[in-house]
């Protein structure tokens, strides 16, 4: 892609994951254009390379609009993410520097940081927390996961869970880190992969939770 291109993908990119583009809306190269200030062509390469990455679909008119997330995508999403993110500090519990730990510890006071201010500094929490989960994932030395890992968590319902987190679930989430950067210190990969697991799973139900229409396709689940 040209560096246009790029610009493109990213500025559509960075609108979709904020929800300024919703799920469902329909786009056109010109809408687009229009509203990344770049010429058409750029922007086409950009919705190439956002369809591959899901971000938007294609419909059998071919029409291009945002791609939406239903119930089955949102489970599925953290899902995935919970098995890879376990298994890639299971690998780096055995393979983790001394340094990488205190990178670790540095992200981590960061978020702490991010919570505390008078008004959450969500933009900050965001990007110390996408800190602390790069360098574990770095650190697992495996490529492949790393690679499926990044597609994932820059899917819109993962990268938005944290604007329905209280400060109280936030504080949680800096909690479950400090204990998963415990048990990468001691090299248990065990503890490291259930601790992960434990901690996505618990960010998929606070944004259930406050979705209601999600909450409610839940309770019907339960009682089929």
């Amino acid at each position: 892609m040209s560096r246009a291109s790029d610009l493109a993908h990213s500025m559509i990119k960075e609108k979709i994951l904020s929800g300024e583009l919703a799920g469902g809306a329909p786009v056109t190269e010109a809408s687009l254009s229009k509203l990344c200030g770049i010429s058409r062509t750029p922007v086409r390469e950009a919705l190439r390379k956002l369809e591959a990455e899901l971000l938007v679909i294609r419909t059998d008119t071919n029409r291009t609009m945002i791609a939406h997330w239903s119930h089955d995508d949102v489970i599925e999403s953290f899902e995935l993410r919970a098995l890879l993110e376990g298994r890639a500090a299971y690998r780096a519990a055995a393979r983790i520097s001394d340094a990488d730990i205190e990178r670790l510890r540095v992200a981590n006071r960061r978020i702490c940081q991010a919570i505390d201010k008078p008004s959450v500094d969500t933009d900050a929490f965001l990007d110390a927390n996408h800190e602390f989960h790069t360098i574990f994932h770095r650190a697992a030395g495996s490529r492949h996961i790393a690679s499926l890992l990044n597609g994932l968590i820059e899917r819109p319902v993962i990268s938005r869970t944290v604007h329905q987190y209280s400060r109280e679930e936030l504080r949680r989430s800096y909690d479950d880190h400090e204990q998963i950067i415990g048990s990468l210190a001691r090299g248990d990969s065990i503890m490291a992969e259930t601790l992960l697991r434990s901690h996505i799973m618990r960010a998929y139900h606070a944004f259930v939770e406050s979705r209601p229409d999600l909450s409610q396709v839940q309770e019907i689940e339960r009682e089929q």
